[in-house]
């Protein structure tokens, strides 16, 4: 079951800039990835930035399929949040310790079937990183990408 939660964050400062923050709960399945560039797309669609829609369906299908490669969890959490013209993307997943991905050292071959999805994110993001979750003994990792609209 897929769980679509959203929250508007309160600002003090100007309403019309206020951070729109949807979180999404769904088991780590291959079609996953689809339904999480689709809730993705349908935000930055509700929010006015389509210019960011392909670039962002793309880094989400990264992320989200390295979840679904890379760990053992049953469940992962994708956060997305759009504020002053950037999209925010994190995916969590609770894989105990923390092995940091990193974009692959040398060039995949021609026949290599994985291995260029941190290096899409590393180049097309306007940033990217990874967060530790559960202090000295940790519970899962984050993985987060932003994009930012460029003015036309």
């Amino acid at each position: 079951m897929t769980d679509l939660t959203p929250a508007v964050l309160n600002d003090p400062g100007d309403p019309f800039q206020r951070a729109r923050t949807y979180a999404m709960r769904a088991p780590n399945l291959p079609e996953t990835a689809k339904v999480a560039r689709d809730m993705v797309a349908g935000l930055l669609d509700a929010t006015g930035h389509p210019a960011l829609t392909e670039m962002a369906r793309l880094l989400v299908s990264e992320l989200v399929s390295n979840v679904h490669l890379h760990t053992g969890v049953p469940l992962l959490t994708l956060e997305a949040a759009v504020r002053d013209g950037r999209l925010t993307v994190s995916v969590r997943d609770g894989e105990p310790g923390f092995a940091p991905p990193s974009p692959r050292a040398g060039a995949a071959s021609d026949d290599d079937e994985h291995g260029r999805g941190l290096l899409l994110v590393r180049e097309l993001a306007s940033a990217w990183g990874t967060v530790r979750h559960g202090g000295p003994c940790p519970t899962g990792k984050s993985v987060w990408f932003e994009l930012r609209d460029t003015p036309a």
